[in-house]
Parts: structure tokens; C-alpha cells; sequence
């Protein structure tokens, strides 16, 4: 380690297996933090879950405010899972870091990705892949509706944004509206 820094002494922080990985804590939205700081424990990567187990821990996280960590989730489910089923959770990873991108204030890359993730659930669906109970319409309607307000300059919250992949009530946004049209998910 570095004495200034608190990093590695030489070279690149590498995992057990000698692959180049910031040993950096993170926030919530996955920023780098100063080494030393106090972090949120990463999400564990290469971890094989069934489906729903997916969507349950990725909704867990995006409830919490971590939409990074809901896409490391994804990302799992998109690396271990059948190829056939890869668009749906290549979408659902890049819904959950276009939230990540626009509540760091990145509006044109947050709005890109929510809209380029709601494309590639939506081309999955049409298909007539397994959805594994994702509520698409709800999906596409929150990702359409948070795009649009990212690029008239919104402020986002991740936790009051997140949506409902499965459906359901969703939160109350945090301008106050009651959620219509605009957290994601369907009443039901």
C-alpha cells in the first residue's frame, strides 16, 4: 500500500486470482471512494441464482438505493443463465445503470440507458421469452417516464425512483406525485 494514498504500493489492486479489481470502497451508486473510507460491502460477482432469486435481490438492492449493485445482479443472471435469456437481463442490467447514471446527474448517459435497456426487455418479451413475472409494461412505462424527466433536469433519488419489476404499488416519487405513471410497476 501506498502511504499516501492507502492503495496498492505498486501497480493495480488485483482479486485472488490476480485479475486487475479497485480494492476501493464504494457508495451506494457504486463511485469510488478514498481508500480508508467506509463503504457499502460489494455485490458478489459470478453468483448463479435462479431467476426470480435474480429479480428478487436485484429489487432488494434497488430498493436500498443501489441500482449498481441490482445491475452486478443482472449481470450474474445474464453470464450464468441460458443465452437465449440474455437481452432480457442485459436490459434489466442497463435499466438498473441508467438509474445509477441519473442519480449521479449524468442525464443524457442515464437517459440513453434507460431507454436502450426498456428497447432490449421489450425486444425479449415481443419474442415471447420468460419474463420470469418482470412486469414489462410497467417496466418500459417508469423507464420511458424517469428518461424523459432525467433530461428536463429532475433530480433523481435512486431509492424513491426504483421500480417494481414484478409489478405491484409503486413507491411514492420523490417530487410528491403518488406514483402514477411515474415509479414503475402496475397497480396489482
Amino acid at each position: 500500500m501506498s502511504e499516501e494514498s492507502g492503495g496498492p504500493a505498486y501497480g493495480r489492486d488485483r482479486d485472488a486470482e490476480g485479475r486487475a479489481r479497485s480494492g476501493r470502497p464504494r457508495d451506494g451508486l457504486g463511485r469510488p471512494l478514498p481508500y480508508g473510507a467506509a463503504g457499502v460491502a460489494r455485490q458478489p460477482e459470478g453468483v448463479a441464482r435462479a431467476p426470480g432469486e435474480s429479480v428478487r435481490e436485484a429489487q432488494r438492492l434497488l430498493d436500498a438505493g443501489m441500482p449498481f449493485h441490482a445491475h452486478e445482479v443482472f449481470e450474474d443472471a445474464w453470464k450464468s443463465g441460458p443465452g437465449g435469456e440474455r437481452e432480457l437481463w442485459q436490459g434489466l442490467a442497463q435499466l438498473a445503470v441508467g438509474l445509477t447514471h441519473a442519480a449521479r446527474g449524468n442525464a443524457t448517459g442515464g437517459a440513453r440507458l434507460l431507454r436502450r435497456g426498456a428497447g432490449r426487455v421489450e425486444g425479449y418479451a415481443d419474442g415471447g421469452g420468460d419474463t420470469h413475472g418482470v412486469d414489462v409494461a410497467g417496466l418500459l412505462h417508469w423507464a420511458g417516464d424517469l428518461a424523459a424527466r432525467v433530461e428536463r433536469g429532475a433530480p433523481v433519488d435512486a431509492a424513491a425512483e426504483s421500480p417494481r419489476l414484478t409489478g405491484g404499488r409503486p413507491p411514492a416519487r420523490r417530487d410528491g406525485a403518488d406514483g402514477e405513471g411515474g415509479s414503475g410497476g402496475s397497480d396489482g
